[in-house]
């Protein structure tokens, strides 16, 4: 990414409905430059969606966390393949040191977490985990508003 499409990517996090007459003007380009530009942001995959962006503490489920999960051995690829049908988790992160993932989950309550975290830690492969509830969210750089 060049330094119009980081500017272009940058305009689309604060307003991903801007239409593409509205991004020229900013931009100071012509509509069928930033048109291209994002076909071809799309085509190799950089921009893989647009969509809202709610306040992360303003879900539908208030109990929110970070799992960081051990596993054992190479079967990183099927514990998150099996990890991916849980609705509750919304990213799963491979990292490395002590933990092998960090998986980002929510719950409508704390017995409803009670379950997820007993069901995760049922999946063939998990060795241990450890969980942290989020309690506010002061700041977040993934909506950039």
């Amino acid at each position: 990414m060049d330094e119009i499409d980081q500017r272009l990517v940058s305009i689309l996090r604060h307003d991903g409905r801007s239409s593409i007459s509205n991004l020229a003007v900013e931009l100071g380009l012509s509509r069928a430059t930033v048109r291209a530009r994002l076909e071809r942001l799309e085509a190799d995959g950089t921009i893989i969606g647009y969509t809202v962006v709610l306040r992360a503490d303003a879900v539908f489920m208030p109990v929110r966390g970070l799992t960081m999960v051990e596993v054992e051995g190479r079967v990183v690829d099927r514990v998150i393949d099996a990890l991916v049908g849980f609705p509750e988790i919304g990213a799963i992160h491979t990292t490395n040191g002590r933990w092998d993932l960090v998986i980002e989950f929510s719950a409508q309550s704390l017995t409803d977490l009670d379950t997820v975290l007993r069901r995760v830690r049922l999946v063939p492969g998990i060795t241990a985990s450890e969980t942290t509830l989020l309690l506010a969210t002061p700041r977040s750089t993934r909506a950039r508003l």
